[in-house]
């Protein structure tokens, strides 16, 4: 189910492949042992796909010192590509008409009075750990991820070369001003396929806050063939191995050939929580079955691991444009073709996940949020599914401490507008960057040396969730 095309419509994919920092001849001939050739050609070759830039945004979150409080406050953020219906899932419509109230039935929440799609069993029993804000104005938003992950409505895609108007992601003004919580790690990662299409990154503020690719880095950590240690029941007799290789590394004096970024690469791998942060393999299975053995459910749980392992902030997306139904002709089909079968998959990932980092004492320190681009116009259409559309659109938001079990704001009979009280974009970034320790009146220097506040102006967090 998730898989990038590059026919769908309206959107276009423009990654362009790592080129990968390559050892010389001579660095090759120095390392003796299979093993020290393993750690230096994951290092050298920018680690499954990264390139150099990408180890230098790497080294340069290693570097920034952690948030001013020392807090382990962090952020995941599931991205549901292509705008996800307000209808459909979360503010369904019953008693309005069949071409508006669409296909689906509703079920009854924990919360008296209030009804979900019936698709969504697991979120509509756990309301009360979670809240839904059905009152977004992203009128500013587009089919991009820009204005709702900068959650800053300047920020915008434009077609001229200046899509953004230079504003950053909330993740990379986390990575600026929070830095990493183990700086052994990146502070910003993000785990979809599509960095281009389904990830906004650091605009004018600087590349050193750009995301890294947490799906070129996941599976590449494993002990190098002939490594027979059983690393996950012997965690210190693995540590120790690493250590060995390091020390070998530097006797060999190889490790003064290596520029700094394949140095921190060498750095990840030896500390042993790069291995801890982006291997499953250890996981139990019925937890992975539970989160689900799917490209959002699996990405679901690794976010989890990063939290654990010290990522500030973790954007999450299944795959590039994969709410977008507008119809059975288009190839995410429409509501019924489309979203029916793939609501249980989000239903899964995001219950599990707040199951998850609640048993392990995680939910009051990580804020997770659930949210596209717009939502989905009221008519069903000819081809069965429903347009973008920019009224209004609703979003999840649990954990963080916050005060859950609600419902912030509606919409009119026919989902069609806001009816009270609006929550603007800058007004959600403003409650992440509360939750971070980030102080409000921030500001960045711009490429002009002017500075830049973080937030737009008239940003608030949102009060009912205190």
């Amino acid at each position: 189910m998730f898989r990038d095309n590059t026919n769908f419509r309206h959107r276009a994919d423009h990654n362009q492949p790592g080129h990968g920092f390559q050892p010389s001849k001579t660095d090759l001939l120095r390392i003796g042992s299979p093993s020290r050739r393993w750690f230096l050609q994951a290092g050298l070759s920018g680690l499954a796909g990264l390139g150099a830039a990408d180890l230098l945004r790497l080294q340069a979150m290693a570097a920034q010192p952690m948030g001013a409080s020392g807090n382990r406050k962090s952020v995941i953020l599931f991205w549901l590509s292509g705008g996800p219906s307000h209808i459909d899932m979360w503010d369904p419509k019953p008693d309005a008409t069949e071409q508006i109230r669409g296909p689906f039935g509703t079920i009854q929440t924990c919360i008296p009075g209030v009804r979900f799609s019936e698709h969504l069993p697991r979120q509509a029993a756990m309301l009360d750990k979670m809240t839904v804000i059905r009152s977004v104005d992203c009128s500013a938003s587009d089919h991009t991820p820009i204005t709702m992950q900068a959650c800053h409505p300047l920020a915008r895609r434009t077609n001229d070369g200046r899509d953004g108007g230079g504003y950053p992601s909330m993740g990379s003004v986390a990575a600026k001003f929070s830095g990493p919580i183990d700086p052994a790690l990146p502070a910003f990662i993000a785990l979809a396929d599509s960095m281009k299409a389904d990830v906004w990154g650091s605009g004018e503020m600087g590349s050193t806050f750009e995301p890294i690719q947490g799906t070129a880095l996941a599976g590449q950590f494993k002990p190098p063939k002939g490594m027979t240690v059983d690393r996950l029941a012997n965690r210190e007799s693995l540590r120790q191995q690493f250590d060995q290789f390091r020390a070998e590394l530097d006797a060999s004096r190889t490790m003064e050939s290596l520029d700094t970024y394949s140095r921190l690469a060498v750095e990840m791998i030896t500390s042993g929580k790069a291995l801890k942060a982006f291997d499953l393999e250890g996981e139990d299975p019925r937890l992975r079955d539970l989160y689900g053995r799917n490209s959002l459910g699996q990405k679901a749980l690794l976010a989890r691991r990063m939290v654990e392992s010290g990522v500030r902030f973790i954007v999450v997306s299944g795959a590039w444009g994969y709410f977008d139904h507008h119809g059975d002709n288009v190839v995410w089909k429409g509501i019924e073709k489309g979203l029916k079968p793939l609501l249980p998959t989000v239903d899964n990932a995001f219950a599990t996940l707040i199951m998850d980092l609640e048993q392990r004492n995680l939910l009051d320190d990580t804020l997770v949020l659930m949210m596209g681009e717009f939502g989905r116009s009221p008519l069903i259409n000819r081809e069965a599914g429903r347009e973008h559309w920019l009224n209004v659109m609703s979003m999840l938001m649990a954990g963080g401490g916050l005060k859950h079990g609600q419902i912030i704001g509606s919409t009119d009979v026919n989902g069609h507008a806001i009816l009270d009280r609006k929550v603007m974009p800058q007004d959600i970034a403003a409650t992440v960057y509360r939750h971070l320790g980030i102080d409000l009146e921030s500001q960045w220097q711009g490429p002009a040396g002017r500075p830049v506040p973080i937030l737009a102006a008239g940003a608030e967090p949102i009060r009912e969730l205190y």
